[in-house]
């Protein structure tokens, strides 16, 4: 079979590796010049080590993208920290680690360990958990994730602590209009499963370097190669005037509906192209900043507190040099989910207010942390179509199309999942399984 895959996402390389093993002979079209999409190496010259276009983090119950970078030779252990799951504030107000104990019981001591929760809110949270488990994890279609909250009664304490950042971190929508059942689909791959499912898995090299370098290496890749003209049928697919065998599309829905456009409507397949074109987005901003010195964190990741008045609006702090085992240098990402207002201000006021959002929490820290040095570089991220908006009762396509020989990838699909990481390798997976049975 000759094969065209066309993005190199991680959807797209996925569908590349099982093809590919399946005997097929892969070609990828990427209109970028690094494998990865919207989680790949960016180059800046302040910078020494590349960085990410934005920063990512797994978890362990991802079993499909671990066991697809084992595939490509890749070794997760040694590229990723592994962690129990831990949450803490960089005030030092908040606190919740897992114990190295079986699920759920780890969580359950957790949350009843929790610093910075009364013990009604810590009562209130088991119970949600326990509600969600009678309940088979699966929500009413048409909740919201704030809905459920309520309907556990937690308090707005224990959403604004817990509950808030944990959907955004998830899935990059506000839990006033978050799908209560994708964000019950993740809680429960985090804690119904075995302990290590819930551990959190940091990236110690770019996410290039994770794995889609390596898959890129195993196909033939056209770099700066733009998809302009695609032409399904039955018997095959022109690409730009190429016939192949079948193709994967491994787009955002957005360009995927420009592409498709003439051919579905010609097909009478015209709830696919509306459901294409339904999408919204929601961007992620991603703040990297370089240290004078050397300063270490706590914790590798750690909470932030938010006040949109004054511009702080960092959820999540990571310290980069810390994941790359760098001790003489000191450099930190900030996360910003649904970071609308952000791409909406000046940009410089923006940078200026999230490092003074880190410098502060950081002075109250209990355990007297040292000054923040100063800040020799800094350079903002904004992916402004970072995530689709995980709202309730949203269409997603199949990755089947009406020809065999053409079919969809991305996270956007009907992976179960919101739009992270594992649900991007999955739809890819599954793809090469809808062109070949084999695949796998």
């Amino acid at each position: 079979m000759k094969a065209a895959v066309i993005g190199a996402g991680w959807a797209g390389l996925a569908a590349s590796v099982a093809l590919r093993e399946a005997g097929a002979k892969v070609t990828v079209f990427e209109a970028g010049h690094t494998p990865g999409g919207r989680a790949r190496r960016v180059y800046h010259g302040d910078f020494d080590a590349p960085l990410d276009n934005g920063q990512h983090l797994l978890s362990g119950a991802y079993k499909q993208t671990l066991a697809l970078m084992r595939r490509v030779g890749r070794n997760p252990d040694a590229l990723l920290m592994r962690r129990p799951l831990k949450l803490a504030s960089l005030d030092g107000r908040f606190n919740l680690s897992a114990p190295r104990l079986p699920a759920p019981l780890h969580m359950a001591v957790a949350i009843l360990r929790a610093r910075g929760l009364s013990w009604a809110d810590r009562l209130a949270a088991l119970r949600l958990m326990r509600g969600l488990k009678a309940m088979s994890w699966t929500p009413p279609r048409d909740w919201t994730v704030l809905h459920l909250l309520h309907y556990h009664a937690q308090s707005d304490a224990l959403i604004r602590q817990v509950w808030d950042p944990l959907c955004l971190a998830a899935l990059n929508t506000p839990i006033a209009t978050a799908s209560a059942a994708l964000f019950a689909r993740v809680l429960r791959d985090a804690l119904a499963g075995s302990r290590e499912d819930s551990d959190l898995l940091l990236p110690c090299t770019d996410l290039s370097a994770l794995w889609p370098d390596a898959a890129a290496r195993q196909v033939t890749m056209r770099y700066g190669s733009t998809v302009r003209q695609l032409h399904p049928s039955d018997d095959g697919i022109d690409i730009n005037q190429e016939r192949f065998d079948a193709a994967v599309l491994a787009v955002p829905p957005t360009f995927a509906a420009r592409l498709l456009e003439a051919p579905l409507r010609e097909a009478g397949a015209t709830g696919l192209l509306d459901a294409l074109k339904a999408f919204d987005y929601l961007p992620i901003a991603t703040l990297n900043v370089r240290l004078a010195e050397p300063w270490r964190l706590p914790e590798p990741m750690m909470m932030l507190r938010e006040d949109a008045a004054r511009g702080h609006a960092g959820q999540w702090l990571f310290d980069r040099a810390q994941l790359a085992g760098d001790t003489k240098a000191g450099e930190l990402a900030v996360v910003a989910s649904a970071a609308n207002g952000i791409g909406e201000r000046n940009r410089r006021q923006a940078i200026e207010a999230m490092i003074d959002q880190v410098a502060e929490q950081a002075a109250s820290h209990p355990q007297r942390l040292p000054p923040m040095p100063e800040v020799s570089a800094a350079e903002l991220f904004i992916e402004k179509r970072a995530t689709f908006a995980a709202v309730p009762g949203l269409h997603r396509p199949l990755n089947s199309t009406p020809w065999p020989t053409l079919a969809l990838a991305g996270d956007w699909t009907d992976t179960g999942y919101p739009g992270v990481l594992e649900g991007a390798v999955r739809s890819g997976l599954q793809a090469a399984r809808v062109l070949n049975p084999r695949a796998n």
